[in-house]
């Protein structure tokens, strides 16, 4: 009888421990997709706990290109008047790496901007994964480019200028 308790006790552990087993996929699409839930439901504690302290945030503006605490200013206010963005992802590309502590993806996302291209990096912290990199861009049909440079050509003139003086400084 206490062979088959025995016996018994050991399966339920070995079925706990494979509930248990990490999906690191399935945990990181379960983070991007609550990162982006938080912005829309303008839920600013919860958007920024999934990201890591030393985390940066590179936005479709050139000069957008923030480390965590210049982001979180910046949010700031869209997220203080209740809606901050609504990004959803259409489709995602999770790779894995090697340690499994870091992973990297890509994900196209539908937005107020209309499709945009969403990519980065996340680490396991503490056994979470967080969000330690993220770069948003517009994607941009590739028979448009040219009328798109011509409409941001005097910016991005200004910004090259500004960025050279300050190179030589």
């Amino acid at each position: 009888m206490n062979r088959i308790v025995l016996i018994l006790a050991l399966i339920l552990l070995s079925c706990g421990q494979l509930i248990a087993q990490e999906k690191p996929e399935e945990n990181i699409n379960n983070v991007l997709d609550k990162w982006h839930l938080a912005a829309a439901r303008a839920d600013f504690d919860s958007y920024f706990e999934l990201m890591t302290d030393d985390a940066v945030f590179i936005g479709t503006d050139a000069t957008e290109l923030w480390g965590k605490p210049a982001f979180k200013e910046f949010s700031k206010p869209y997220f203080d008047r209740g809606k901050a963005w609504n990004f959803t992802s259409l489709e995602r590309n999770i790779y894995l790496g090697a340690d499994g502590n870091f992973a990297w993806f890509d994900e196209l996302l539908d937005t107020q901007m209309k499709i945009c291209r969403g990519s980065g990096v996340l680490k396991k912290e503490d056994g979470q994964w967080k969000i330690a990199h993220y770069v948003l861009s517009i994607a941009v049909p590739n028979e448009v480019v040219d009328e798109l440079v011509q409409l941001k050509q005097e910016k991005d003139s200004l910004l090259t200028e500004q960025l050279r003086k300050s190179r030589k400084e």
